[in-house]
């Protein structure tokens, strides 16, 4: 029925629409072209005058209105080292065309109404201007120059790989249709060789499970970062063109297939005290649902967030993962509750190529369960086990870890 309605409503729009423009015939008809084309002009030009001025004004004060959430200002500052100058670039880069933007659709709207049509004045026509367009293309060529090389120099300032010997942290990130795992590396440090060929629904990465670096590699449902500490994110992509974006941290790389990616930054600020900070700001000192007085405020259910900024398909707004940015120590605690993805869904089903055997990751496990003290990690047998895999030839062209 609505649909029905909606149906009939826009038939008889067409219907007065049509009229309409007899009407205008049948009136020009009797007044004559020339004089509705005059006022037609009159009016148009004053009109475009006022439609400016108010279009300027809506412009700006929607920017000032919105800037704290649209335009990383207030509470939503960058939460990275690297994020300061990327906004500092934001910034200058919005002075220019901002300035450019409200010159332009002045003279736009001036133009039309000072050369509107005018009884008995006939247009002038000038074949060029040298003096004009060298102004008009000698401007923006200096401009844009200028924000050329601040923005090559922002990039190669944040586009540099880790310190091999520095304090750092390593993520692998799949984007798939339509979510996101996460892969960290054990004790080990070292991401365990990958097979695309052996991806499947129990090994959705394509883990290669006789390299021994794999067993101890986690999967993890959430993100967690230590604060104040480098960390580089391996991406890769499991099916279709999917971007990595942690807009907090003014963090943005595409997810190619079979093309590894990665990003390096710092994030300066945990989840609580961006919490804290959004608590100073009255738009986040209201129920998370005004619907209910017990609910928690706003900025106490604020959480950074990993989102895919790729139109990938149907379900691309679901891609979605919640990041922690805690202390060092919440971090640690937190990383040696995570379990090895081996051991708690491959370890001695038929999927285990070690399936009945000893193995040193199951001496690890048992030490971990049982308590014992912590101690540096014995990777001998690793380093035998691999050596028989690469003898085997298992293992041959299908690390497509990151260097």
């Amino acid at each position: 029925m609505i649909a029905l309605l909606v149906l009939l409503c826009l038939i008889l729009l067409v219907i007065v629409v049509i009229q309409i423009g007899r009407i205008s015939e049948v009136a020009g008809m009797i007044r004559g072209e020339e004089d509705i084309e005059r006022d037609s002009n009159y009016w148009n030009s004053r009109l475009g005058l006022v439609f400016m001025v108010l279009f300027l004004l809506a412009s700006v004060g929607s920017a000032i209105y919105y800037k704290n959430y649209m335009l990383g200002y207030g509470p939503h500052e960058a939460a990275s080292i690297h994020g300061l100058a990327m906004d500092q670039l934001f910034n200058m880069t919005l002075f220019f065309t901002g300035i450019v933007f409200i010159i332009t659709q002045i003279i736009l709207f001036w133009f039309a109404y000072k050369y509107r049509g005018v009884k008995g004045q006939r247009a002038l026509h000038i074949s060029h201007d040298n003096k004009l367009e060298v102004i008009w293309t000698a401007i923006p060529a200096v401009v844009m120059a200028i924000l050329v090389v601040f923005g090559l120099n922002t990039w190669n300032e944040i586009m540099q790989d880790i310190d091999p010997d520095g304090d750092h942290i390593e993520i692998e990130m799949t984007a798939y249709q339509f979510g996101w795992i996460a892969r960290y590396p054990g004790a080990d440090g070292v991401f365990g060789a990958r097979d695309y060929q052996q991806i499947t629904g129990r090994n959705p990465l394509g883990q290669v499970w006789e390299d021994p670096a794999n067993h101890d590699d986690m999967h993890t449902n959430e993100i967690v970062l230590p604060v104040n500490r480098q960390v580089k994110f391996r991406l890769t992509a499991r099916d279709v063109l999917h971007s990595f974006f942690l807009p907090h941290f003014r963090v943005k790389m595409d997810c190619v297939p079979g093309t590894p990616t990665f990003f390096v930054f710092t994030p300066t600020k945990t989840t609580e005290e961006y919490r804290r900070e959004l608590s100073k700001y009255a738009e986040y000192q209201v129920r998370e649902d005004p619907n209910d007085p017990t609910s928690p405020m706003l900025w106490e259910t604020f959480n950074y967030e990993l989102a895919c900024a790729e139109l990938c398909g149907t379900g691309h707004f679901s891609m979605r993962m919640i990041v922690r940015v805690v202390e060092e120590a919440e971090y640690k605690a937190w990383l040696e509750n995570q379990s090895s993805y081996y051991l708690t869904s491959i370890r001695n089903t038929d999927f285990d190529p070690f399936k009945g055997m000893e193995i040193e990751i199951d001496e690890l496990s048992e030490a971990s369960e049982g308590g014992d003290e912590e101690e540096e990690t014995d990777l001998s047998d690793y380093d035998e086990l691999e050596a028989e895999a690469e003898g085997s030839g298992s293992l041959s062209e299908v690390n497509t870890n990151i260097d």
